[in-house]
Parts: C-alpha cells; structure tokens; sequence
C-alpha cells in the first residue's frame, strides 16, 4: 500500500517530509523490484560518473580475486619454502587454498549479506562493502603465515557477492528499464577490465616487489572507490518490504538450485585453467615469468569482450544463451587441452576461455534473476556465490591434479568435464518449464 501524507496525521513539517521520504523510497523500491525502475532524477553525467565508480569497486574486486593466479608461485615461495624446495608442483598446489578461501567467503557472505541487508539503503552498504574489502586486503597483505593468508583472504571474500548484487540493481536503476542485462554488464566490466590491466600490473608489481606489495595496491584501489562511491552514487533507498525471510523465500525454488548449480559446476571450467594459468604458461608452455602478465592481460581482454556480448544476448533470451556460452567454453577448454603445451595454444585457447566464460556471467546473473521472483536483491547476489563456488571447486580439482603430478595442462580437461556438467544441469532445466507448460 503507498503511504501518503494524507492518509496519515501530520503533526509538524518534520514529520511531513518523513513520510514524503518513506513514500518516495516505496514507490522506487516497487519499481526495481518489478523491473521497472526509471533513473532518478540526476544528470546524465552525475549518472555515468556513479557508474564509473561502481565499476571501480568492480574493477577492486577483480584485481583481489584474481591477482593471485598470477602470483601462485610468489606466495608459496615465501610462505612455503621447504616445501617448494623439496617439490614445486606441491607446494603450488596447496597455495591454491589462498584461491579457494576467498571463493568460499563469497558464498558465504552473498546470500547472508543480501538476505539481512535488502532494508538498508543501498549507497551506504556500498561504502561499508568498500571498507571491509580495504581492511580484509591489508590483513591479507600482513599475515605472516599461510595458514593466516588463507583466512584473510576468507573474509575478504564474504562482501564480494553482496557488493555486486547490489551494485547491479543501483546500475539498473541508474540505466532505466528494459537494459537490465547490459546494467548487469556494466557492474561487471569493473571486474573484466581489472584482468586486463589491473591484474596484469599488479601481478608485474608482486613478481618484482613481493605478493604483499600487491595486496597493498589492490588494498588502496579499494580505499578510493570508498571515496568514489561517497561523493558520485546517489543515494537510493532499500527496500522497505524485505525481510529475511522473503528474500530466502527464493531458495524454496528448484530453478533457483538449478541456475545456481549450472554456475558452479559450468563456471568451475574456468576456474581450473585460470587458477594455474601462471605454471602452465612457465612449466607447461615453456614461456617466461615475465609473459604471464601479458597472458593475463590478453585473457582479460577476452573477458571484457565477452562480458558485454553476455550482456546484450542475455536481454533476448537467457536460456538459449546459456546454452551458447557454454558451447563456446567446451571448445575453448579442448583447446588448451589439446594444444596447450605450446605458446601459441596455450595463449589464444586462454583469451577463448576467458572470452566464453565471461559470457556466461552476465546471462547466468540475468537467469538467476528471471527464476528467484521477488527476492531481486538475494538473486543478484547468489550469481557470485554461485561463479565463487566454480571458483573454489576449479581451483581445488586442478590443485589436485596438479598435485598427483599428471601435469600443468590437466586442469583442463578437469574444467571440460565441469562445463559439460554444467550444460547437462541446463537441460534439466528447459525440461523442468516445458513439463510445466512454461516458456523457457
């Protein structure tokens, strides 16, 4: 029901202008929550610039989550180095736990944070996601152990989801209807274009100055979108309907499991290649140290390439571009299978993979979203507790094999496997609607 000054008694202006507010923050809650948000009632420059800033926290995150791929060898070097005397390939295979802790803070955290924060207005959780990210990033830098690194980097994950689902739904808002998909997109190419430049030079900077200098980086980028997202995002209200309970609501839905595990199983593909992409390129390809940030720098690129064409074909079908996106996965990873051992194999079969499974975010977000009804905020959140968990489980089955010794170009054949997972559990669910007369 609206809430009107009229309906209500009015004691002074005060209260007036507070009900004025609550009315104002129900009417644009019901339209995001619909899909129908239109921009506020700001320049479309003030717009672009909280745009910008919301793709600078996006732009953090990419370089927290993935600047260690690259740096693998740097930290169990120096957090393990009677083990990486003793055996290399060991050594870097339990370094893999600093990949996968923080994966698993992300699922922790998304679907907690979304579930307890849909009320609180949305630019002040952005500004407190943007210093938690700055204070977990420097204690991961600091910790002396690996055992403590592991941890940190657990709680550095926790806000990760969060910040995304709810930037995702300011961006829309900020974009007006009908370009959710492409919204989603624009959060999203923060954290593409961090793997093309952020992660490259990061990576550069911890192989010359130590992997602590470039936490300490990734830990000042975080320190300015605090600032960025202050001055330039506008304020928007929560919503004021959500309770816990209506947004875990969305997790009594099969194709909320379904879309979920389609992410974490297929994305998980990915995530076996990328998390070694450092020693395959070295140890398998036989290239240079100092190539890995080029190899970096070539996959982001395809990722941010393939973000924005995921946006734009997830907004005329979601379903029918799962199915696309994985196709393009499955014959990428073949590709650094099959031809991997050499440097041109392993370089453009990396640009493909990280091109496909860039893709794929966008458009599993979008289905997510599609299926999970009125818990919008929870659903926005749960794609990276989903891609997070591919994330823990393709870093630690390509740990494993890597481990066992079967080699550096192992993991993807264990991501193959992973991406045809995740297109069997995409069939399932077309089958699912169509037994129900539902259009998929």
């Amino acid at each position: 029901m609206t809430l009107s000054t009229a309906s209500v008694p009015i004691i002074d202006e005060a209260t007036a202008a507070e009900y004025a507010r609550q009315q104002r923050e129900h009417e644009l809650a019901e339209a995001v929550e619909h899909g129908s948000a239109t921009p506020p009632p700001v320049s479309r420059r003030r717009t672009y610039a909280a745009l910008l800033a919301l793709a600078l926290g996006g732009f953090g995150i990419g370089s927290t989550e993935f600047v260690a791929m690259g740096l693998l060898p740097d930290i169990a070097r120096d957090l393990m180095p009677a083990l990486y005397a003793a055996d290399q390939e060991a050594a870097i295979g339990s370094s893999g736990w600093v990949i996968t802790a923080y994966a698993l803070g992300v699922v922790v955290g998304a679907p907690v944070i979304a579930a307890l924060a849909g009320r609180v207005p949305r630019r002040g959780l952005l500004v407190g996601f943007a210093i938690a990210f700055t204070v977990a990033t420097v204690l991961s830098a600091l910790a002396p152990t690996l055992e403590l690194v592991i941890v940190a980097r657990f709680f550095s994950g926790l806000p990760h989801g969060a910040y995304f689902g709810i930037a995702a739904i300011v961006a829309a808002t900020l974009m007006g209807p009908g370009k959710r998909g492409q919204g989603v997109a624009l959060v999203l190419s923060g954290l593409t274009i961090a793997t093309v430049i952020g992660v490259p030079v990061i990576t550069a900077v911890g192989q010359a100055y130590g992997w602590r200098v470039a936490y300490l980086v990734v830990a000042a980028l975080f320190a300015a979108t605090v600032i960025a997202v202050r001055v330039l995002v506008p304020w928007q209200p929560g919503d004021p309907r959500s309770t816990v309970r209506s947004e875990l609501e969305a997790f009594a839905k099969l194709q909320v499991w379904i879309a979920l595990a389609i992410g974490s199983i297929g994305f998980g593909g990915f995530f076996a290649v990328y998390s070694y992409i450092a020693p395959m390129a070295t140890e398998e390809a036989g290239l240079s140290g100092g190539a890995v940030p080029w190899i970096l720098a070539a996959t982001g690129v395809g990722m941010t390439v393939g973000n924005f064409f995921g946006g734009r074909i997830a907004d005329s079908g979601a379903v029918r571009a799962i199915f696309l996106g994985f196709a393009g996965l499955i014959l990428s990873l073949t590709i650094v299978g099959l031809f991997g051992s050499s440097p041109i194999g392993m370089i453009s079969g990396a640009v493909l993979v990280g091109f496909t499974a860039a893709t794929l975010s966008p458009i599993i977000q979008t289905r997510l979203m599609d299926v999970a009804g009125k818990a919008q905020t929870l659903a926005a959140a749960l794609n990276h507790a989903a891609l997070n968990i591919g994330n823990a489980l393709g870093a630690f089955l390509g740990g494993l094999v890597i481990a066992a010794g079967w080699g550096y170009h192992t993991p993807a054949w264990v991501g193959l496997a992973l991406a045809i997972g995740g297109v069997v559990l995409a069939v399932v669910s077309v089958q699912l609607e169509r037994s129900r007369g539902l259009p998929s």
